[in-house]
């Protein structure tokens, strides 16, 4: 290319937005006179964008053929670390090839930043940004910053994009059956739970775009199955289960952000590496990233992609203007020019190169082979529609409390009705399922978790109504008979028995149950209180209703909460008084025929009470 190379005469290649996408515009509504601007400004963009260069060179706005007399331009560029690399290489060659936009050098100095880092900085609406053009991995980062009314951002276009994978080390995908056998989000997350062999690794979706939409086709794929199960009464069935289900597997494996997890693939083909237990066998990553690890210089085994049969989530790299209404002429004319260089062929070209595919995200064939692509895999299907911005925030505020490490306490009825006979269960009593749902609730949590169980029935203990079996510390913690806190809280679950004779003294083991909760509550830790019954308050001796709804009012309290979660098992409990008892501690009620339901209520439950707010 030569010192005053051109850019390529014929049109860009087509940027992949979608009808009606762009531009965008995000954040505080401005003057009439302001936004008019932001309006022109993004217009001459994307008039560029769909001219192209050839439009450029008949136009005054962007002369050629004369020697820059040394005045430049500058622009500032923030990128996704995974693009920055080639949008830096567009950037220098046009500064050594001396391209100009209004006759003055093209000066674009392009800095490498994390995504939800910028995001983070533009939704606390700085008075002077700093830099000129944002180019995250995802849209999703310029919507955040939009219902934040954080800084205006203009979204032009799509200047590439990547499909999201699941990539394997061989040994893995051939254990799946790669590259004959497909699967969906939701088949293929089932795969990485059941097979030893398979450790999944993945981004954390509150800084990864990649983590948070492969997050988002998941829980699209289990409401999809669970709409064909058509079988409400099938904990399998439950999308919301399964989705926290998986999202606690993943957790098991989160990093912290995208190069982090790269990090813990094997780094050389040995079974010794593959077989070491910190290291990942497969990974939820973009194409691009794959194809950065594949090509990339001493980078360990080659990964193979599946590509999801129900639709890829895809990354966009949107081409966005920060602070329009603040941006110069000259700026502007910077803006629209940088945008064609990017799309030029050039442009293209370079992006292509590093594995990104065009903004229309149409595959390549040997882009997608180096990524770890074959047939019969699904690489050319178009990707799934994009999660909408409060269906992304709903995931997060899940994802948020569902690894978050917990603080519980498990109070449980022993009255007498317990022992009754659930119809259809074989004869299986409302205390043996309730436990054994109880156990499969344990299972879920992680050794960080503090869970403890309570019992309950009238005089149980002395004049109290309640005994604690089991006191509330961390599951991986030291148990009191050799093994650790976990066994102990199995067994007590495990010897949970009906009371002969005994009536529910709810009311008063409520009391004492939260009064603990509250004064032992853990700092950084989602804190509640869960009790199982199958009654109505049969302590005739107890505190009236009404007091128990004020003390508890009393004792709740918004910086430090302590959601109280009742399950009312069968007809016969007082689900009316359980609704006036959870209500001042910002908790909830649910009604379950079924006991064996109990561990699906309570993960539901502890997700609605964690998107309430931060805890």
């Amino acid at each position: 290319m030569g010192r005053h190379s051109l850019p390529d005469p014929s049109a860009p290649e087509s940027t992949g937005a979608h009808p009606g996408a762009f531009p965008r515009s995000f954040g505080p509504e401005p003057a009439r006179g302001s936004r008019t601007r932001t309006v022109v400004i993004a217009t001459a963009v994307v008039l560029a964008i769909a001219a192209g260069s050839a439009v450029a060179l008949r136009s005054d706005l962007l002369p050629f053929g004369k020697p820059c007399d040394g005045e430049s331009v500058r622009l500032r560029v923030f990128a996704s670390p995974d693009i920055a690399p080639a949008i830096d290489k567009v950037a220098t060659r046009a500064r050594r090839n001396e391209t100009r936009t209004d006759g003055k050098c093209l000066d674009v100095r392009v800095t490498s930043r994390a995504s939800y880092e910028v995001a983070d900085s533009l939704g606390q609406r700085p008075a002077k940004p700093g830099f000129q053009v944002w180019i995250p991995d995802s849209s999703l980062w310029v919507d955040r910053v939009g219902t934040e009314s954080g800084t205006r951002l203009t979204a032009v276009a799509a200047i590439a994009s990547s499909p999201i994978a699941l990539g394997a080390v061989p040994s893995a995908a051939e254990s799946l059956g790669w590259p004959h056998k497909t699967y969906s989000w939701s088949e293929l997350t089932r795969a990485a739970s059941t097979d030893d062999r398979l450790r999944l690794g993945v981004a954390d979706p509150a800084r990864s775009a990649t983590g948070l939409l492969a997050l988002a086709r998941i829980n699209a794929s289990n409401a999809k199955a669970a709409k064909d199960a058509n079988d409400s009464t099938d904990p399998e069935g439950d999308s919301d289960t399964r989705t926290a289900a998986a999202a606690k597997l993943l957790y098991e494996r989160v990093a912290d952000g995208d190069s982090q997890v790269l990090a813990t693939l094997p780094r050389d083909g040995s079974g010794a590496e593959q077989g070491n237990p910190r290291r990942n066998q497969a990974l939820l990553l973009s194409e691009q990233a794959a194809h950065a690890h594949n090509t990339g210089p001493d980078n360990g085994p080659d990964l193979d992609l599946f590509y999801p049969k129900d639709g890829t989530a895809r990354l966009d790299y949107p081409y966005t203007l920060v602070d329009g209404d603040a941006l110069n002429v000259d700026q502007t004319r910077a803006a629209n020019r940088f945008m064609t260089l990017l799309g030029g062929s050039a442009g293209r070209r370079e992006l292509r190169e590093q594995g990104f595919r065009g903004g229309n995200g149409k595959a390549g064939a040997e882009l997608t082979r180096a990524a770890g692509g074959r047939d019969p895999q699904p690489y050319t299907a178009d990707p799934a529609d994009p999660p909408s911005a409060k269906e992304l925030q709903a995931l997060l505020g899940m994802w948020t409390i569902t690894v978050q490490s917990a603080r519980i306490a498990t109070v449980v009825d022993a009255s007498a009705s317990m022992g009754s006979a659930v119809p259809g269960s074989g004869g299986q009593s409302r205390m043996e399922l309730a436990k054994n749902s109880l156990l499969q609730a344990l299972a879920t949590f992680t050794p960080e978790d503090e869970i403890g169980l309570w019992k309950f029935a009238t005089a149980l203990d002395g004049g109290k109504d309640y005994v604690e079996l089991s006191p509330t510390s961390r599951l991986g913690d030291p148990g009191e008979h050799g093994g650790t806190h976990r066994e102990d809280l199995a067994a007590a679950f495990s010897s949970l028995a009906p009371v002969p004779n005994g009536a529910t003294g709810l009311y008063d083991t409520t009391l004492a149950a939260y009064e603990k909760a509250c004064e032992t509550y853990a700092s950084g830790k989602f804190n509640s209180l869960v009790i199982v019954t199958d009654g109505a308050n049969d302590d005739s001796s107890s505190m009236e209703l009404e007091a128990l709804v004020r003390k508890l009012k009393k004792l709740s309290d918004p910086k430090r909460p302590v959601p109280l979660i009742a399950i009312a098992i069968g007809p016969e409990a007082d689900k009316s008084a359980l609704d006036r008892i959870v209500a001042p501690t910002g908790g909830s009620a649910h009604r379950v025929n079924d006991p064996s339901q109990i561990h699906q209520v309570i993960l539901k439950a502890i997700m609605t009470a964690g998107m309430k707010g931060p805890h």
